[in-house]
């Protein structure tokens, strides 16, 4: 029998979106107010989806406490009140939109988990704006 589980987190972070080949005109014209050169902040909300078969001994898909720890140590510890793009080098050459800081999770926690586990995150950046990845 398989079964999805899911685990939420939490975590604050400032951003700047914008391209660095771009003037300011072009960057302005793309990412509006998220091209702020002071920065800007968002309290993501994630929800991380584990699916796979159900274990018979344990009855876990996986270990909820295992879950727990491992979006804590891969994402909250490494993202939450940081400067995406200054402090965190996943993003020193990667914009971090909300597409892209999803698609490092979720390559943070597969590397982590059997590959016999399906994976999906979903992240909101704002209660109207979220990602999900993989579709």
């Amino acid at each position: 029998m398989r079964a999805s589980v899911y685990r939420k987190a939490h975590f604050n972070a400032a951003h700047r979106l914008f391209n660095p080949q771009w003037d300011s005109e072009k960057n302005n014209a793309v990412f509006g107010l998220c091209n702020n050169e002071n920065w800007h902040g968002h309290n993501y909300d994630l929800v991380v989806k584990v699916t796979g078969e159900i274990d018979p001994i344990t009855g876990f898909v996986i270990d909820m406490k295992y879950l727990k720890e491992l979006i804590k140590s891969e994402v909250e510890d490494r993202f939450d009140h940081k400067n995406l793009n200054l402090d965190c080098p996943e993003f020193r050459n990667l914009n971090p939109t909300a597409e892209n800081i999803a698609l490092v999770i979720f390559d943070l926690l597969r590397a982590k988990l059997p590959s016999s586990l399906e994976l999906q995150v979903r992240l909101y950046e704002t209660e109207r704006n979220f990602v999900d990845y993989p579709v």
